[in-house]
């Protein structure tokens, strides 16, 4: 074979199987360059998350996006990929302390058999976890009962306050932009805080003028954000004791 053949055959030979192993070198190479953006992808969403939920927890909803990205260590462009409105990253920390609250309520229900018991565990383990400073804003509005209230409103029928009370009460979010979920996922934790609330009044172990949206108020009032972490554990430990003696019934 002459030199130039075998540079034919070689060529040849190599030509097909060199194209495939490029092709599926340049397949590989792409896997490679993608597989790290959406791993990089989902740390970031990860980090924004966690961030919305301190800043948010910190400085309240109305803390700006800005607040969140560098607390995430994002550029706030990132932040607006995934989350196109600062209503759509509100919606999904609330939505997810929504859930996390009804799940700790339904859980106190199911391994407390007393009722006072039950409340007082949810009210620990909900101010434990910090999620009183991240109450959803449908959830947390809270209003005077007017003496020419509608009561009929309250979305907790059994927790309707007597008009002229001047009984706090929770009244419906009335933004146009709330979803259904959003108020599917309401309903849920205000029907099984309302539970918990019926069984310890009816043992008579609660007030007897004390509505869910006073145990709401608890769980946000004894969430303090302090910058130490033991400071605030403590704080949180030492206010809830003295709003749980407040909650209690006394024998007359």
């Amino acid at each position: 074979m002459s030199i130039q053949d075998s540079h034919w055959s070689a060529a040849s030979a190599l030509a097909p199987g060199g194209m495939m192993s490029a092709a599926a070198g340049n397949g590989r190479a792409d896997r490679a360059r993608t597989t790290p953006l959406r791993v990089d992808a989902q740390r970031n969403l990860e980090h924004v998350l966690r961030a919305a939920r301190e800043v948010f927890g910190e400085l309240g909803y109305g803390a700006p996006m800005e607040d969140v990205a560098r607390r995430a260590r994002v550029g706030v462009g990132t932040v607006y990929r995934r989350f196109p409105s600062k209503d759509v990253l509100v919606r999904r920390i609330a939505e997810e302390e929504t859930s996390r609250l009804t799940d700790q309520a339904r859980a106190a229900l199911g391994q407390e058999d007393e009722p006072w018991s039950a409340l007082a565990r949810f009210l620990r383990t909900s101010v434990a976890s910090g999620a009183g400073r991240l109450l959803p804003p449908q959830v947390l509005r809270v209003g005077v009962a007017d003496e020419n209230a509608v009561i009929d409103e309250a979305p907790v029928p059994q927790q309707r306050a007597q008009a002229g009370s001047g009984e706090l009460r929770l009244v419906a979010e009335d933004a146009p932009t709330a979803a259904a979920d959003d108020d599917t996922g309401a309903a849920a934790l205000l029907e099984v805080v309302g539970r918990l609330v019926e069984r310890a009044r009816a043992a008579g172990e609660l007030r007897p003028d004390v509505s869910v949206s006073d145990v709401l108020l608890v769980i946000a009032t004894a969430a303090p954000s302090l910058p130490d972490a033991a400071q605030q554990a403590a704080a949180s430990a030492r206010l809830l004791d003295i709003l749980l003696e407040g909650l209690r019934s006394r024998p007359a």
